[in-house]
């Protein structure tokens, strides 16, 4: 731990989990409701995916600006706001009479749940540097990853209390939980003396300067792709478990459990290497087993004349592995390139990401999961994106280039971890 920086309270990292907890519940856990919602509002399967849609397009246009109030306002008061809000429109949802309601509840729950996961990522670089800051973020996305597999199961089991709406029940009494424990034990992290002002002009210009920094377009790409390939199978859980594998609701588990298993296994890698080697070596391993795993799709889709469990779901662990050695990683070298705009920088990669998950969502999950073959193919193609952008950063960064005159100011602020 760097000495400038006081020691972290044991609470932190389980209340940093809790918060990135909220986006899979959100998702995972009305999976099972899908027929349930849709009969009760005579609605299709397109209209239902649009409950993920929904919530993945106002997460991310929110996402844009929870970093960048933080910034100026402190982080613990917009996390705590962003939690009670979501805990209202949580009732919203429970207690929709029409499909449009339900979708603008889902809206205004996404609007709000990005505030835990943007200024979290900022709270952990404003508490730590270098290996701490690497193994908290991995550790807090380990006990963050066993939430995927818990949502389907508690969602399927909710489903025989009070059908679809005791899940949204569910997730009021979580946030309101949640927003009460951080209002007892969260430490503000951001002091007043290093806080922005909070204007439309400033901010701007600084998503502006953001843009002119090169290597940061090359590991906000990677970043956003690497989830987004695995994305694609989260998003098509329906489709694979009823349609493709004919399991019931309470199938969730056997797409949920690799994902879930790999995303653990991952991330605690990725603490065990912080500080033993290099980033390199580190985001390099990931790919290798990101590479692994779309080979494994690919070939037991070729193979199988009809998905067969458990193989047709294994390289979903190899997948989740990959993703999360490489996201600790990756997102503290984007974080580090502007140390006074952390949650500004947040924001924009949280917007990225979901604004990307948002499309797998609406418009590749619909086409490709028709089969396994295809999911394979798109995972395989997004992992490709990934690995091109993560070779043309350290390209970028292997020989950098003088800034010009109008950015001398920023790029002095930027560190580049070694």
């Amino acid at each position: 731990m760097n000495p400038k920086h006081p020691p972290i309270r044991r609470s932190l990292p389980w209340l940093l989990a809790g918060l990135s907890m909220i986006g899979p519940f959100s998702i995972d856990a009305v999976f099972p409701a899908f027929p349930l919602i849709g009969a009760a509002f005579g609605v299709d399967a397109v209209a239902l995916q649009q409950l993920l849609s929904v919530y993945l397009v106002t997460y991310a246009a929110m996402s844009l600006f929870h970093g960048a109030i933080s910034d100026a306002l402190g982080r613990k008061p917009v996390i705590v706001a962003g939690m009670l809000g979501y805990a209202l429109a949580s009732i919203g949802a429970a207690m929709s009479v029409s499909f449009g309601m339900l979708l603008v509840c889902r809206g205004v729950q996404g609007a709000c749940a990005g505030a835990g996961l943007v200024v979290g990522r900022a709270i952990i670089r404003d508490s730590l540097e270098g290996q701490a800051a690497q193994r908290l973020m991995s550790r807090v996305m380990m006990i963050f990853s066993v939430a995927p597999v818990i949502a389907p199961m508690v969602g399927a089991q909710l489903l025989g209390l009070d059908g679809w709406h005791g899940i949204f029940w569910v997730l009021t009494g979580f946030t309101t939980l949640l927003a009460l424990l951080l209002v007892l034990m969260l430490e503000e992290t951001h002091p007043a003396e290093r806080r922005n002002r909070f204007a439309l002009k400033p901010l701007l210009g600084s998503y502006l300067s953001f843009a002119r920094d090169r290597p940061m377009w090359p590991l906000l790409v990677s970043l956003s792709v690497n989830f987004a390939g695995l994305f694609l199978y989260i998003a098509s859980a329906p489709r694979v478990v009823r349609g493709l594998l004919h399991l019931t609701e309470q199938g969730f588990p056997w797409l949920f459990i690799p994902v879930v298993a790999g995303l653990v296994a991952g991330s605690w890698l990725s603490g065990r290497l912080a500080g033993r080697r290099g980033v390199a070596f580190t985001v390099n391993l990931g790919y290798a087993a990101l590479l692994l795993a779309c080979a494994l799709h690919l070939v037991l889709a070729l193979v199988l004349a009809q998905p067969r469990l458990p193989w047709s779901i294994l390289p979903l662990v190899l997948h989740g592995v990959g993703v999360q050695l490489a996201f600790p990683t990756l997102t503290l070298l984007l974080l580090d390139r502007f140390p006074r705009h952390r949650g500004g920088v947040a924001s924009v990669q949280a917007f990225t990401s979901l604004m990307l998950s948002s499309i797998v969502a609406g418009v590749l999950s619909p086409l490709l999961s028709v089969s396994m073959l295809h999911l394979a193919l798109g995972a395989s193609l997004l992992t490709l994106v990934g690995l091109v952008a993560w070779l043309d950063y350290c390209r970028s960064t292997r020989h950098p280039r003088p800034p010009p005159p109008r950015d001398t100011a920023l790029q002095a602020q930027i560190v580049e971890p070694r």
